[in-house]
This record gives C-alpha cells, sequence and structure tokens, in this order.
C-alpha cells in the first residue's frame, strides 16, 4: 500500500485493495456502533424507525459474502493486486444490492456501484485523489438515479454535496477526503432545513447520518486512525463476535396505479445507448406515465412504462438507442385468462404471525418483515424463486420495504422471473390488494386491480410515542397514545380506546363500506374488539372486519375500504 512519506507516512496516496478492505471494515463497525443512535433519528415519535440497523445489516451482510468469494481466491493462492481491486469492489457492490434492507439501505448499493464501475473503468489500479474524486461523483449519480422523485433533504442531499466539494478538492486522496467529509457534515446539518418533517422533529436525516459515518470511516483508514477497532489480518473480512446476521436478497416500484390511471404497459430492450441518454428517456417516460422501470447498464437496458400514449413511449426509446423485442399490453382488453395466469403466485410481508396466518390463508408466501427486522431485496427474491412461478406479484406491505421490492423485481428480471410491485405500504393496504387477486386473470390486471385496492384504501394506527415531538397534531410527550391517519400524526391522547375510535372516525370521514381492525402484539385485552364494535354502533351499515396481526410498534392498525 502507498503511503505519503514527506509530511505524514502513516497518510495513504492510493486506495488499494487493501485499504478498501479496512475501509470496509472500518464502516461495518461504525454502522454498528451508531445504528440505534440514527434509528432515533425518527421523524416520528414512535420506535420503528430503523434506517441504521437497516444499513447495518446491509452492510454486514454483505460483507459476509465478500469474505467468502476472498477466502475462495486465496486458497486458489496470492491474487494479482489489481485484479483484486476490481474483483472485491465488483463482488462488493453485487453483494449490497442483494443485501439491501429499507430505502437507505438500497441507495447505499448504488453508492457502492458507483465505486465499482469507476475502479473498473481505471483497469483495477488503485486510486488516487483524482480517481476517488470520480468515484464519489459515480456513486451520486447512481444513487440519485435509484430514486423516481428524489428529494432534497434526504442521504441524496448529503451525497451530492461531498461529490462536487471533491471534485475541485485537489490532487491527493487526503485533500479529497476531508473536503468531502467536511461538505457531508454540512450538508447533514442543513438537512431539517430542506425538509419540514425533520425541522418539526428536531433531528437531521437518518440515512444522510449514514453517508457522514461512511466517509469518517473512510478518512480513518487514509490518515492510519483507526482507533481500537480491529483491523484485518489473516482474514481480513472476519466479522465481530456477537454480529453475526443471515445473509438474504434484492429496483423501484412506480408510482400508485389508479382506476382511471394510464391504458397501456410498454416494454422493450434498448441497446445501443450511453447513461446520459438513459437519463434522458427515464426523465420523458416519468412526464408520460407511471409505474417506471429503467434497468440496466452499459449498453443495454430493460424498459417499462405504463402510459396512454404508445407512440411516444416507443419515439422516446427512438431517440435514446436502439428499441427492441417491443411489447405492447392493452389493460382493459385482456378479458380472457392467459397462459401466464396459470403461474402466477404471490409473495406478501407481515410484521406479525398473525398477519402471516391471514396472508398465507389468502395463498400467499410470507416473508417476515417489520420494524427493526425488514425483510432485505434478498429475501424477498428468494421467496419469489421458491414459490415455483414464473410470475409473481410482490406486497411489501411498508413504506420503507418499497425500494427493497423494487431491487427484488429488478433482479428477477435479470434472471427471467416477472415481477410486480404491488406498492402496499401498510399491511391493511396489504389485506385490501390480495383480496382481489384473481388466478385466473392476467398478471398485469392482477397488478392492476391489486394496485388500485391498495391506493383506495385509507390506512390508520395506534401507537405511543416514545419522545417528546413536534407532530401535526401539535406537541405530543413520552407516553403520549398517537393517532396517525395515512403517514401522518392527527389525533393525540391519554387513551387507546378513545385514539383509536377518533382514528376510525377521521378515517370514515370521507366515506367507506369496509373497515378492517388488527391488534397488534401489545394491544390490551379487547381493544380491537371495542374499537370494532363501537365502530358498528356509529355506523350500522359498516361492514368490520377484526383481526389479530400481532405486529410489533402499533397496537392497532385500521383501514377503510
Amino acid at each position: 500500500m502507498t503511503r505519503e512519506t514527506a509530511d505524514d507516512p502513516a497518510i495513504l496516496t492510493r486506495l488499494d485493495a487493501v485499504a478498501a478492505r479496512r475501509w470496509a471494515v472500518v464502516t461495518r463497525a461504525a454502522f454498528a456502533s451508531r445504528r440505534a443512535e440514527i434509528d432515533a433519528l425518527n421523524v416520528f415519535p414512535v420506535p420503528d424507525g430503523d434506517t441504521g440497523t437497516n444499513l447495518y445489516l446491509t452492510f454486514d451482510a454483505a460483507l459476509d459474502a465478500a469474505r467468502t468469494d476472498y477466502e475462495a481466491r486465496s486458497g486458489a493462492g496470492t491474487p494479482d493486486p489489481v485484479l483484486a481491486l476490481v474483483r472485491e469492489s465488483e463482488v462488493f457492490a453485487k453483494a449490497l444490492l442483494l443485501t439491501a434492507r429499507g430505502n437507505s439501505g438500497v441507495i447505499l448499493s448504488q453508492i457502492f456501484r458507483g465505486f465499482a464501475d469507476e475502479v473498473a473503468a481505471g483497469g483495477g489500479q488503485p486510486l488516487d485523489g483524482a480517481g476517488l474524486a470520480a468515484a464519489l461523483a459515480r456513486a451520486d449519480t447512481l444513487a440519485w438515479a435509484s430514486v423516481t422523485r428524489p428529494v432534497e433533504g434526504t442521504i441524496l442531499s448529503v451525497s451530492r454535496a461531498a461529490a462536487r466539494v471533491a471534485a475541485t478538492a485537489g490532487p491527493t486522496v487526503y485533500a479529497v477526503t476531508l473536503a468531502a467529509l467536511a461538505a457531508a457534515r454540512d450538508a447533514l446539518a442543513a438537512t431539517p432545513g430542506q425538509l419540514p418533517a425533520l425541522a418539526r422533529a428536531g433531528v437531521v436525516d437518518a440515512g444522510g447520518a449514514g453517508y457522514v459515518l461512511l466517509l469518517e470511516a473512510l478518512e480513518r483508514v487514509v490518515t492510519g486512525d483507526l482507533g481500537t477497532e480491529p483491523l484485518p489480518g489473516e482474514d481480513p473480512l472476519k466479522r465481530r463476535p456477537g454480529w453475526a446476521q443471515h445473509i438474504a436478497v434484492p429496483s423501484r416500484a412506480g408510482r400508485d396505479l389508479d382506476p382511471g390511471g394510464p391504458a397501456y404497459e410498454v416494454m422493450y430492450l434498448l441497446g445501443d445507448t450511453g447513461d446520459e441518454a438513459v437519463a434522458a428517456l427515464r426523465a420523458r417516460l416519468d412526464g408520460l406515465g407511471d409505474s417506471l422501470l429503467v434497468v440496466g447498464s452499459g449498453d443495454l437496458w430493460n424498459v417499462h412504462v405504463h402510459v396512454d400514449d404508445v407512440g411516444a413511449a416507443i419515439e422516446a426509446g427512438i431517440e435514446a438507442g436502439r428499441p427492441h423485442r417491443i411489447r405492447v399490453t392493452h389493460f382493459h382488453d385482456q378479458t380472457q385468462p392467459h397462459p401466464e395466469a396459470l403461474a402466477q403466485a404471490v409473495v406478501a410481508c407481515a410484521a406479525g404471525e398473525g398477519l402471516a396466518g391471514v396472508f398465507r390463508a389468502a395463498g400467499a408466501r410470507v416473508v417476515m418483515s417489520g420494524p427493526r427486522r425488514r425483510a432485505s431485496a434478498g429475501q424477498l427474491l428468494e421467496a419469489a424463486r421458491a414459490t415455483g412461478a414464473g410470475s409473481v406479484l410482490l406486497l411489501p406491505n411498508d413504506a420503507d420495504t418499497v425500494l427493497a421490492a423494487g431491487a427484488a423485481a429488478r433482479v428477477g428480471t435479470e434472471e427471467g422471473l416477472d415481477i410486480r410491485v404491488v406498492p402496499a405500504r401498510t399491511a391493511v393496504q396489504g389485506i385490501a390488494a390480495l383480496a382481489v387477486f384473481a388466478p385466473d386473470q392476467s398478471l398485469s390486471d392482477n397488478a392492476l386491480a391489486m394496485t388500485s385496492a391498495a391506493a383506495a384504501t385509507r390506512n390508520g394506527a395506534v401507537t405511543t410515542a416514545t419522545k417528546e415531538a413536534l407532530t401535526s397534531a401539535g406537541w405530543c410527550h413520552v407516553g403520549d397514545v398517537l393517532g396517525i391517519v395515512d403517514g401522518d400524526v392527527a389525533v393525540i391522547g391519554s387513551d387507546l380506546h378513545q385514539v383509536g375510535g377518533e382514528v376510525v372516525e377521521l378515517l370514515l370521514s370521507s366515506g367507506g363500506e369496509l373497515l378492517t381492525v388488527v391488534s397488534g402484539e401489545d394491544a390490551p385485552p379487547k381493544l380491537g374488539e371495542d374499537v370494532a364494535t363501537s365502530a358498528r354502533i356509529r355506523r350500522r351499515e359498516l361492514e368490520v372486519t377484526q383481526l389479530y396481526g400481532g405486529q410489533p410498534v402499533y397496537p392497532l392498525m385500521l383501514g377503510v375500504e
């Protein structure tokens, strides 16, 4: 490993394979020690924020896969140091995609994909200052591209600030690292001023905090200040005792469909293109329709979009490159069962055993996933594979699992599986979506009907505040009962039964025929029954379904269709 000799012999001048391994190990240690702190950076005063846990589990499981590959190559003799950097960067970036948990985990995987791309572009030579700056820029580009509608005040803002400053920081790895870290810290501090939800909660963005930890770990490696964390020796990717985690799997889900949405599904492969042309295509298609998916690399991309103007969607592809294997489907013309309907399956995420039973009874394959134990993209893909079906509908049933579900769909598409993500963001939306699944209908018809059912379901929940915070309903204090409607705090009270009733009334204020009441693992006896009975008394025409879900964090989850 090359080091400075003029001023400080401990400072690195190049990032080679050994330095990259050290960076990975120190980053994992930082995520491990700070994950609870990052989890606490939750805009809601309830214990379901798990960004830090997701980042740690994503990184830890990816290191496990990288270690397996490293051991296999070490057993075959001393690897070429140049080829080692290319191979290890590629293996680690792919492993991160497959182990991504939560939205921040998916974005993190794209950041490291950028580093791997830059290493490969440089022929595997150790990165100097210019190479590191270029890697940060490529990583930032891919991170932003992974989100359909990027928002300032998130990890993306922190990444963009670091990349821009790094580009003009100077010639050395040391200068680039310090400048990028300083810019990232400033950008993180600015996030509450960019997102009102962060300002109300009095916190910085959790994903951005993770990015800062990543660069802090790099600084420690570059300067040689590695502290007390054990460093890699003969076994450079050995994990810390007690942190063993199961390795699991992973692009993005489209916007919600509605009954009056686009009439056509357009799919094609795009060749003879480049990154700039693909970026322009993605922007144009995003303005034409929804359920947009543009995934791939190099000069081959897979394009999927729902539109009304088929000609414009194909014309956009012609302008971007060479579209081929074009397929256009008119949703409402599919009135007869299709052969693909004979091989359809549903994979549903469940946060509790009761919910798992409900989904299994409806014929779905279940993946356990909830706060602090959210399923990775790899687990979702493995479940899709295990169905044995060629076409799979995936229900994430959680807002912070939607990106992981999209990542699973992308990898599945590359393997020949047709996986469609139904963007159910809560369990009650997932229940509504599964209720309209029809095995004798086409996959596209089912995806449309299930997404519409999920979007038409208003959702609410009741939980208890774990910290003081300013919410949309005012200040809450530790122990207050919170009523959540469509993802926002709408009621603050002191009694679970009373707040549950108020949430039901808010959900029914714009009408509704069916109320679903799901009791959690910490719900007092008869809480769900009492809320359901009270709703029946107040609205005799209302159909009420009561279930035991066993989900953590939320003693009650409520849905109105």
